[in-house]
């Protein structure tokens, strides 16, 4: 049931799967601390008291994404969401859950599924709003080489009815180690 073909699409912003099978080379401890260390720089976030909800939710929908679970995805966006994806492309639920359908239904590659995480979390609430930043890193095995892509993505998040779902989302693919920094 894991296809990994859609997932970088709805979760890294609807870049072809080469984006994830084009060798990227897994972060050197100093990449990460790189990364970190331009993360700390932002000034530090208000409390905010759902954080601990909202990470729980934002890490178990990636963990169900990275099965392709159609009711996460359903659970996660609502449905006047505004996704735009790295590649500048707009869409909605509506073509969100078409997609997942679609990859559920295709013919199954012997591919290992994307596994998906999210590391420095950001939460900033303002009532029953809130801003989710994070890194999404997307792992994938290929035979005995492992590949690492990098996302930063944000996310803000209506809490409506004692529920949050994400009403807004962008992704931005980080350079690689060996890409030049715009």
């Amino acid at each position: 049931m894991n296809s990994p073909r859609l997932l970088p699409f709805i979760l890294a912003g609807l870049l072809p799967l080469t984006g994830f099978s084009q060798g990227l080379p897994v972060p050197s401890a100093s990449a990460a601390a790189a990364k970190t260390t331009a993360a700390s720089s932002l000034p530090a976030p208000p409390p905010a008291p759902d954080a601990a909800e909202l990470t729980k939710l934002l890490k178990d929908f990636l963990a169900g994404a990275s099965r392709n679970e159609l009711a996460m995805h359903d659970r996660f966006w609502a449905e006047d969401l505004i996704y735009t994806a790295s590649a500048g492309r707009r869409i909605g639920k509506a073509d969100i859950m078409r997609e997942v359908r679609e990859e559920n239904a295709a013919p199954k590659k012997d591919e290992e599924p994307a596994i998906f995480t999210a590391e420095d979390i950001r939460i900033q609430q303002y009532g029953t709003t809130a801003i989710v930043a994070f890194r999404l890193v997307g792992t994938t095995k290929k035979g005995d080489k492992t590949e690492v892509a990098n996302y930063l993505n944000s996310g803000t998040f209506l809490k409506r009815e004692g529920k949050w779902q994400v009403v807004n989302w962008q992704a931005t693919k980080m350079p690689s180690e060996n890409e030049p920094k715009k």
